[in-house]
């Protein structure tokens, strides 16, 4: 089998919150693979820096993934001004860390709308194109929280959770048209914000080490490298699939 079904050379993918962490490390390896960019989120400083880093074959849009209703005009001006949308990742998304009993219902609902209802939203719109182009593939980005009880991510955790459903109901209906719908769930990726909230909790910290069967947190393009998997020819048969990236975390006792 030749090496090129894992190829993206003339594709483009949109990538939510695609500046930092995850997002920058799906974006990066797609770019790697042949694929050209279009990164969004809300400071367009990041962004800027994003693109600094990503090179040419990058572009970006400053937006709000919660402001739904510019959401149709979002996805039109990349489709016209750009191109058409082959793969979109749902990566961008919030978290809130409480025990149930203290978190609200703002705070539930606050969680729900970026990482749900939104995700839906976008998907709905970017499939409206795909579906008429019968090609396309969309990832939702989910979390061990979606996988396994956690405690204190009540709200989050469900959220991610809710994407396993939302990912079975649309392979159902978007298959019949070759537009694939996959999710991730990253395991303990590394970043600034995660590596400063673990040091400065050392229980927390070796709960999860304990947890994980190999011997080190993932990096960025562990999350990258699956994306584009997932997006490429090569899984041109897997559809409905949440496939954990997280060291063994999900079945390690």
């Amino acid at each position: 089998m030749a090496l090129s079904v894992f190829s993206l050379e003339g594709k483009l993918a949109l990538i939510t919150g695609g500046g930092t962490g995850i997002g920058l490390g799906i974006a990066k390896a797609m770019i790697e693979s042949g694929a050209k960019v279009v990164i969004t989120g809300r400071r367009e400083t990041v962004l800027l820096e994003a693109i600094e880093v990503l090179g040419d074959k990058s572009s970006y849009r400053v937006n709000d993934i919660n402001d739904k209703r510019g959401i149709p005009a979002l996805v039109e001006d990349i489709e016209k001004t750009i191109g058409p949308i082959d793969i979109l990742v749902n990566n961008a998304g919030i978290h809130h860390k409480a025990p149930a009993q203290d978190t609200s219902d703002e705070d539930f609902e606050r969680i729900l709308q970026t990482n749900v209802m939104s995700v839906f939203a976008l998907t709905r719109e970017c499939a409206r194109y795909m579906l008429q182009r019968n090609s396309g593939s969309i990832l939702m980005i989910g979390s061990m929280a979606g996988l396994f009880g956690i405690d204190k991510v009540v709200a989050y955790g469900t959220s991610k959770t809710a994407l396993t459903g939302l990912v079975n109901t649309l392979v159902t209906e978007y298959s019949s048209s070759n537009v694939r719908v996959n999710a991730i769930a990253p395991g303990w990726i590394e970043s600034n914000m995660f590596l400063n909230a673990i040091n400065n909790d050392p229980a927390r910290k070796q709960q999860i080490v304990n947890r994980i069967a190999m011997d080190h947190f993932g990096q960025p393009e562990d999350i990258g490298h699956t994306a584009v998997f997932l997006s490429s020819e090569a899984a041109r048969y897997i559809t409905g699939v949440v496939l954990p990236v997280d060291g063994g975390a999900a079945v390690n006792f």
